[in-house]
């Protein structure tokens, strides 16, 4: 006998009512991080986390708590990142393929401030053709999209205008080559990508302020959802106290809760510096507890926890200019 079905058709429509708020309420992404049973198969390549990663897409809705779960089915924190890193492009570009992996294509030789980006668009015969070279893209050698900044010439002032557009990887003007692993998280894979009269869909605004300004701060905050969920699952695969994991959910809470609609704003860059700084005691909090996590994930996390650092001196540059926009007076650091 179906006795969950048994006790819907008994229940007094009040009695129901109550039920059927309270089947919503566990549904949550707290409830889920507290309860979801932690998937145990080994994750052997990016196809495959990027396969549970869709599992859990379907789960919700919004990009962060999407990344959040992601990073909560990730087996590892490169695998975590793969999460945050995918639902910060949807967060930008929201009518992205819900099934391809995208990468983002801006840095070039120079780095990726706008001066330095030489690849140009051009229109030739009333189509839209992208040419030059993209030295490190994150993802590139999986992702079936790129997101490609290019340069459209120069401005009266002399300012580098920029456009975004998407291109098809597979196009025979794109050519991707893999780069060696980074000494941490080796599995997210990277690669360059030369680009040769390759036809793009030029996407509307500005390819500075719209896409690669924005991008560098909504990429922080789905990664450290991302990051929060792994973390979240170390946690309970672990037995770590409860007071640990409940300190976890209240960055998780803190993450989510950040105005992710508004990137630019300096309260928002404000706000996020906070949460860095209550992530960073956090982790200082549980350094001892990683003794008793499984020795391999603890290995890994030894080994991979420098990817947390890799934007920390231009995340600390914009935290500071935040500051100087609400108080441009203020002369302390």
């Amino acid at each position: 006998m179906d006795l969950r079905g048994h006790m819907w058709q008994a229940a007094e429509p009040a009695q129901a009512e109550s039920l059927l708020g309270y089947r919503a309420e566990v549904d949550t992404l707290f409830d889920f991080l507290l309860t979801e049973p932690v998937a145990t198969a080994p994750l052997d390549d990016v196809a495959a986390a990027w396969t549970r990663h869709r599992v859990a897409a379907n789960r919700f809705d919004q990009p962060v708590e999407i990344a959040i779960a992601g990073g909560f089915g990730a087996d590892r924190l490169g695998f975590a990142f793969l999460s945050g890193y995918q639902e910060a492009l949807r967060t930008l570009i929201p009518d992205l393929p819900d099934d391809d992996l995208v990468a983002m294509c801006a840095t070039e030789e120079g780095g990726g401030h706008p001066a330095a980006i030489h690849t140009t668009l051009t229109e030739r015969d009333g189509a839209w053709l992208v040419d030059g070279t993209k030295s490190f893209a994150t993802m590139g050698s999986f992702a079936r999209q790129l997101v490609v900044i290019a340069s459209v010439g120069a401005a009266p002032d002399g300012r580098n205008r920029l456009r975004a557009c998407m291109v098809e990887a597979g196009d025979a003007g794109v050519r991707l080559t893999d780069r060696p692993a980074l000494p941490f998280a080796p599995e997210v894979p990277h690669a360059s990508v030369v680009l040769t009269g390759a036809p793009v869909l030029v996407l509307p605004g500005d390819g500075y302020l719209d896409y690669l300004k924005p991008f560098r701060t909504i990429e922080d905050i789905h990664v450290l959802a991302a990051t929060l969920g792994w973390l979240v699952r170390v946690a309970r695969a672990s037995d770590w106290p409860r007071a640990s994991r409940q300190q976890l959910l209240t960055a998780v809470a803190a993450v989510r809760g950040l105005d992710i609609a508004a990137p630019s704003s300096a309260g928002v860059h404000i706000a996020l510096g906070g949460v860095f700084e209550l992530f960073g005691s956090l982790l200082a909090e549980l350094e001892p507890l990683w003794q008793s996590a499984e020795p391999v994930t603890r290995q890994r996390w030894e080994r991979d926890r420098p990817l947390l650092a890799t934007a920390g001196r231009v995340r600390g540059q914009r935290l500071t200019a935040a500051w100087r926009a609400i108080e441009p007076d203020d002369q302390s650091e």
